[in-house]
């Protein structure tokens, strides 16, 4: 084990990084945490960890005091929390300078979930060596819940989406060089192109120019990997049948509400027999594992919150036509998922709003710095009908949230404004989603 662990070091310091499209998710700036790095499985957190490595050793940092070792290698099976000592002690060995000198060393340790006690060696590299840590994982094991558990408030979670619409255009060689709103108009519709097929593929990097075909067997593999790995597997769930019915409903009526007693009692009726509380618990381990995300509806009460029904999302837009078999345009739903990652991406809490009157507002969303958004997102404006609802229903809203911004997110800009009021702002998918943050 020590020959081995000693040849993995030697060779992950002389490894090239590989190439890859660079990614913004948000470092945290506290001192002496470890930063984990998590997301949904394929959505680039081992890229992640590179670009870190890249980015420290771009600053200054010399290459023999980055470490990025890898844990999922069958070389290592059996390898126990004590065993991880010798990845310390191989390593001062080869480069003692880094051991109690000025500068910090930076682990960085892929998968060291697959060692039983990882936690306790991490804790311990916090308190006694002169190092930065980053960790990464499966989402089965590396969920940030877990994580904050384990390390006893020794860590902090970085979220890796699958690209966001930015990354997106980065990976393909088209993002922009300034602001959206400043463009061309054949720059503007470009991107609108580029735009209209991020929302039918998605974001996930292995699925990015695959044709239709490979991409949907990808994604479903991705869908059946979190399902059975990550929560069949993981929380011993007894009713699989009712687990793969709940994933199907959620996925394909993307941006649809969804409750859980709907979806009991239509369990009921088709046969399957599950608890409600099981159900719940089901719900509760798809989103940990990332798979969807819900949204509750805005209020004050945690009754009303409770007895609603949330609104549920895909992690991503490219999931929502491999699931989808209404042969309906999806557009909408797409973009109006791609609008809530990236408030999620941009440290927002959201929610929607449900207007005495029955109106539906899509996100009441409050920022990190204490700015509130509402936001309805609409693919078109120029029907009259839709107009009117979608107006409607904002004007409304802010009425009873006052302090929130109000702003139309539309596939493409209205010809007029005729009856928006000024106070609300109007906004194309592609300006609001490349806006600066």
């Amino acid at each position: 084990m020590r020959d081995l662990i000693r040849r993995k070091i030697a060779d992950a310091i002389a490894a090239p990084p590989p190439a890859f499209t660079r990614r913004d998710a948000r470092v945290p700036s506290v001192r002496d945490k470890a930063l984990a790095v998590i997301g949904m499985r394929r959505s680039g957190k081992t890229t992640f960890l590179w670009q870190q490595l890249c980015d420290r050793h771009a600053a200054g940092t010399p290459r023999d005091g980055l470490l990025l070792f890898g844990f999922e290698d069958e070389r290592l099976a059996g390898m126990t929390a004590q065993d991880l000592q010798l990845v310390l002690e191989e390593y001062y060995a080869l480069y003692p300078a880094w051991r109690g000198g000025k500068r910090k060393a930076t682990f960085f340790f892929d998968e060291i979930q697959v060692v039983p006690g990882w936690e306790r060696f991490v804790r311990r590299v916090l308190d006694t060596e002169r190092a930065d840590v980053f960790l990464s994982g499966s989402s089965s094991r590396m969920l940030s819940r877990e994580v904050a558990t384990s390390m006893r408030g020794r860590a902090m979670e970085i979220l890796v989406h699958p690209f966001s619409f930015r990354e997106y255009l980065r990976h393909a060689g088209a993002e922009p060089g300034g602001r959206a709103d400043a463009l061309t108009s054949r720059a503007r519709s470009s991107l609108a192109r580029h735009l209209a097929s991020y929302l039918e593929t998605g974001g996930f990097p292995e699925a990015q120019g695959a044709d239709a075909r490979d991409r949907f067997a990808l994604l479903r593999g991705y869908v059946d990997t979190v399902l059975f790995r990550d929560v069949v597997e993981r929380h011993a769930v007894t009713h699989p049948v009712a687990l793969r019915w709940m994933v199907r409903q959620l996925l394909a009526n993307a941006a649809g509400m969804f409750s859980v007693q709907k979806f009991y009692d239509a369990a009921r009726s088709g046969g399957v027999h599950v608890a409600k509380d099981t159900l719940h618990a089901f719900l509760g381990y798809l989103e940990e594992a990332f798979l969807v995300r819900t949204v509750p509806v805005a209020t004050d009460s945690e009754r009303r919150r409770q007895v609603n029904p949330r609104k549920a999302y895909p992690v991503d837009p490219g999931l929502i036509p491999v699931f989808d078999r209404s042969g309906r345009p999806n557009t909408g739903h797409a973009l109006e998922t791609a609008v809530l990652v990236e408030l999620d991406r941009r440290g927002y809490e959201s929610a929607y709003v449900r207007t005495p009157e029955g109106r539906e507002v899509d996100f009441l969303a409050r920022g990190p710095g204490g700015d509130r958004l509402l936001l309805q997102v609409c693919a078109d404006l120029d029907e009259g009908a839709t107009r009117e609802r979608e107006v409607r229903a904002l004007v409304e809203a802010a009425a009873l949230h006052p302090r929130a911004k109000p702003c139309l997110i539309v596939l493409r800009a209205p010809r007029d404004r005729s009856g928006i009021p000024d106070e609300v702002t109007i906004l194309t998918a592609v300006e609001w989603l490349l806006e600066p943050t």
